[in-house]
C-alpha cells in the first residue's frame, strides 16, 4: 500500500514575494493598501498569487494584529427566525446596522436559545443583547466577556450601556383608554414570560418567574392603568399572528364576558383581529383591541396601538455601540411611546348598556 502523501504546503505571503522577488510588504499593499503600488505592480502581484493558489491575508489573523475584529454580535435567546419574522426586530436591527456600517462595523446575529457557548466563542468587538431573560445563561456570558455591551429593554448591569422604552407608561396609557371607555372585564395577549416556550393561561406560579423585562414592565403598567378591571392573562409561546390568534380564540371561549384586548404587540393583535372574525365578533362595538409597537401594517388595519420610535432606539444603540469602542459611556436612554388611537377602540358594551 503506498504511503499517504504529506498535506500540501499552505502557501503564504512570502510565497508570493519569492516568485516576484520582491518584499512581503509589497505584497501585503497589494491587498490592504492598493494606492500604494502602481496598477501594473498590483496586477503582477495578484497574478502571481492566483497562479500560487494564495487566497490573500489571513483576515481574523489581521484583525487579531489589530486587535479589532469590525463586527458587533446581537444576542438573542431566541431562535435565529425570530430577527427575522418580528417586523419590529427587523426594523429595529437595520436602523442599528445603519448606524454602524457608517463606522465599517457589521453585525453578526448570535440566536442561542440553548445556553451561552455562542457567546464564549464569538470573535466580536462587542454585544448588542436584544433579547436575553434575566439571570438566563446567555446574558452572564456576554457580562463575563468583559466587552463593549448595550443593553435593549433589559435591567441595567454595570458597566453596559442601556438603550430602552418606556414600556410601562405606553402600557398604562392604552390600560387606562379601555377603562375610561367602560371596559371592565379585559384579556391581555402576553408575550413569552420566560425563556422556556409555554402557551396558555399565566397562572400566579408562572407570573411569579417572571423573566422578561419588557413583559413585566407592559403587564404592571396594564395593572396601573386598569386599577380595578379584572386581567385575564394569557402566555404566547411565540411572536407571530398565529399564536396571537390561538391564544385570543382560548382566551374569548373560556371568558365570553371580555370586551376588551389588550395585546404585547402588534403582531399578537393582528391574530386577534382574525379570532375576533373567527368568533364572529365586531370590532370594536364587540371587542375593542390595543396592541403595541405601531408597525406599518398596523395603521392599515386602523389598530389602536401603543407607538413606539423603533428605528430611533436603533440609532442609539448604534451610537451607544461606537461611544464605547471609542472609551466613552454614554448615558442611559429611555424613549418616550404613545397611545395612538384609531378605530379598534370603543365604548365597552356594559357601559353602552347602562346608557
Amino acid at each position: 500500500m503506498p504511503a499517504a502523501k504529506p498535506p500540501a504546503r499552505r502557501v503564504t505571503l512570502r510565497d508570493v514575494a519569492a516568485r516576484l522577488g520582491v518584499s512581503a510588504a509589497t505584497v501585503s499593499n497589494a491587498y490592504n493598501r492598493p494606492d500604494q503600488l502602481s496598477p501594473e505592480l498590483r496586477e503582477r502581484v495578484l497574478g502571481a498569487a492566483r497562479e500560487l493558489g494564495y487566497g490573500g491575508p489571513d483576515p481574523l489573523a489581521r484583525s487579531l494584529r489589530r486587535g479589532r475584529t469590525g463586527v458587533i454580535g446581537v444576542v438573542y435567546d431566541a431562535p435565529l427566525a425570530y430577527a427575522f419574522a418580528d417586523p419590529a426586530a427587523a426594523l429595529f436591527l437595520g436602523s442599528v446596522t445603519q448606524a454602524l456600517q457608517q463606522a465599517g462595523l457589521n453585525l453578526l446575529l448570535l440566536a442561542s436559545p440553548e445556553g451561552g457557548q455562542p457567546v464564549r466563542t464569538a470573535s466580536v468587538d462587542g454585544f448588542i443583547v436584544y433579547c436575553a431573560a434575566e439571570g438566563h445563561e446567555l446574558l452572564r456570558a456576554v457580562l463575563e466577556r468583559g466587552l463593549p455591551t448595550v443593553l435593549v429593554d433589559q435591567t441595567p448591569q454595570p458597566h453596559a450601556a442601556q438603550v430602552g422604552i418606556d414600556d410601562a407608561g405606553g402600557a398604562s396609557a392604552a390600560a387606562r383608554h379601555l377603562w375610561e371607555l367602560g371596559h371592565r372585564q379585559i384579556g391581555v395577549l402576553c408575550l413569552e414570560l420566560g425563556p422556556e416556550r409555554h402557551a396558555g393561561p399565566v397562572t400566579p406560579r408562572r407570573e411569579a418567574a417572571l423573566a422578561y423585562r419588557t413583559t413585566a414592565e407592559r403587564l404592571r403598567g396594564y395593572r396601573e392603568g386598569a386599577a380595578g378591571a379584572t386581567l385575564h392573562l394569557v402566555e404566547t409561546a411565540q411572536n407571530t399572528p398565529e399564536d396571537g390568534e390561538a391564544a385570543a380564540l382560548d382566551l374569548l371561549r373560556r371568558h365570553p364576558d371580555i370586551t376588551a384586548l389588550l395585546c404585547m404587540s402588534d403582531v399578537l393583535a393582528h391574530g386577534a383581529l382574525r379570532a375576533a372574525r373567527h368568533l364572529g365578533l365586531r370590532v370594536p362595538a364587540d371587542l375593542s383591541l390595543i396592541g403595541f409597537d405601531d408597525l406599518p401594517s398596523s395603521a392599515a388595519l386602523n389598530l389602536s396601538t401603543v407607538w413606539q420610535p423603533t428605528a430611533d432606539k436603533g440609532r442609539h444603540v448604534g451610537e451607544a455601540v461606537l461611544a464605547l469602542l471609542s472609551g466613552e459611556r454614554p448615558p442611559d436612554v429611555t424613549l418616550p411611546t404613545r397611545l395612538v388611537v384609531r378605530g379598534t377602540t370603543a365604548e365597552g358594551r356594559r357601559q353602552m348598556a347602562e346608557g
